[in-house]
C-alpha cells in the first residue's frame, strides 16, 4: 500500500481571519485563503493549516481546544530556548513554561481559541 500524504490539519476557530493573523505572525507564513468562514496557511514543506469557523463546520465540530496539540519542532542547538524567548517577548499565552521532559526541552502556548501549540526538538 502506498502511504498517503499527511498534508492538512484543520482547527475549528471562532474567527478564521484573527486566527490566520496569529499563525501568520507566529509561523512567519502568508495566508493562502482568507475569508469569514475559512482561512489557511501553507508551509514550505506543503503542510496546510486550515482554520474553519467552528459555527459553520459540517459535520458539527465537537470537543474543544486543549484536547490535542499541534507541534513545532525547533531544530538546532538551543532552538527551543530561543523560540521560547521570542514567545515571551511577543507576549503570547504560555501555559507550560520552558521545561525538560523525557523527550527534551519543551514549552506550550495557546492560540486565540485555546488550541495548544507544543514546541520541542525533532525526534532523534
Amino acid at each position: 500500500m502506498t502511504a498517503l500524504p499527511l498534508n492538512l490539519i484543520v482547527l475549528y476557530v471562532e474567527d478564521p481571519k484573527a486566527s490566520a493573523d496569529f499563525y501568520a505572525a507566529f509561523l512567519g507564513l502568508k495566508p493562502m485563503a482568507l475569508s469569514e468562514g475559512f482561512s489557511s496557511l501553507t508551509t514550505d514543506s506543503g503542510l496546510t493549516l486550515g482554520l474553519w469557523r467552528k459555527a459553520t463546520a459540517h459535520p458539527r465540530a465537537e470537543g474543544g481546544p486543549g484536547s490535542s496539540e499541534i507541534g513545532i519542532m525547533a531544530s538546532g542547538e538551543g532552538g527551543v530556548a530561543a523560540l521560547y524567548d521570542r514567545v515571551r517577548a511577543d507576549g503570547l499565552n504560555i501555559i507550560e513554561p520552558l521545561m525538560t521532559a523525557d523527550f527534551g526541552p519543551t514549552f506550550v502556548i495557546t492560540d486565540p481559541d485555546g488550541h495548544r501549540i507544543r514546541v520541542c526538538e525533532p525526534d532523534k
